[in-house]
């Protein structure tokens, strides 16, 4: 399988969010001149009853595997006819947020597109879902998908910025997604202070984010908004707007919260009905702000 064409990579478990994840990367796939890449992962627990017998585990895993193969050849075909792109499938064994970061890897994959419940209790608050871990890990930029229902295409995209430390590598994305689709880009700032001084400093930040997008042909809007609760405030203005796609820069922390993405953007990840697309940025000696001096 040539690397050279855009891969976009779904992770399939035939289930119903899976399969909302896949038809709403055919648009993406069109756009982009991308092949789709169906993957399934089976996860290597569902082989630890046969771990002390080789021969049963070998012959149980080459049985899924077989399953598998057959449901993913015919769901390829399908697909290909609905979506008049390439679609390619792949299966791996292992952990399954991991064997979802390798094979994008491997690929070169320009996208992820998943399916996610939203992870609940004990382990949302420590171990996190697997589209959360993907998140964390992958080098390519994730959409995670929760919701039923979603228009295909991307009229509105929902672009929140922490001015006080945004770098222009998520604007330049933003512009480059809404150039695509033909979106209109909604710029909101969560204000958790009425300090007057620094509304003012932050609304001229905001502005000049805003001619930077226009600069480029784009419509756009940007506003404050008032909150304590950083990712409930951005979902409801995702919601007001109409968004079609929330775009979120996970920012990696030190020592034993690397282990995490922000708190902000796995309460989006989780919770939001709307599709989260995560951007991990890059590492850069220099980076560009919109912080003024």
């Amino acid at each position: 399988m040539s690397t050279e064409v855009k891969q976009i990579v779904i992770p399939v478990d035939f289930g119903e969010q899976s399969m909302i994840a896949l038809r709403q990367s055919y648009n993406l796939a069109r756009l982009t001149k991308s092949e789709i890449t169906l993957l399934n992962v089976i996860d290597e627990d569902f082989l630890k009853p046969f771990q002390d017998i080789v021969s049963a585990k070998h012959n149980y895993e080459t049985h899924l595997r077989d399953d598998i193969g057959l449901r993913l050849k015919e769901l390829a075909e399908k697909v290909q006819a609905e979506a008049g792109v390439k679609v390619n499938v792949v299966t791996r064994t292992g952990k399954i947020y991991e064997e979802i970061v390798a094979a994008a890897n491997d690929l070169n994959a320009a996208f992820i597109v998943m399916g996610t419940m939203g992870a609940v209790g004990l382990k949302k608050k420590i171990l996190g879902s697997n589209a959360s871990r993907v998140v964390r890990e992958s080098e390519c930029p994730v959409i995670t998908i929760k919701g039923k229902e979603h228009r295909f295409g991307c009229r509105h995209i929902l672009l929140p910025l922490d001015l006080t430390k945004e770098t222009k590598e998520k604007v330049d994305k933003a512009i480059e997604l809404a150039t695509m689709f033909g979106s209109i880009i909604h710029i909101v700032t969560i204000l958790e202070s009425d300090d007057e001084f620094l509304t003012n400093k932050l609304t001229r930040q905001m502005n000049q984010v805003q001619e930077f997008v226009e600069e480029g042909g784009i419509k756009c809007t940007s506003e404050f908004v008032s909150g304590s609760d950083v990712a409930d405030e951005i979902i409801a203005t995702a919601t007001r707007v109409e968004a079609d796609l929330i775009m979120i820069m996970t920012q990696q922390e030190v020592g034993f919260t690397d282990l995490f993405i922000s708190s902000a953007a796995q309460e989006i990840i989780n919770k939001s009905e709307i599709p989260v697309l995560s951007i991990r940025p890059t590492p850069k000696k220099d980076t560009t702000t919109y912080v003024l001096q």
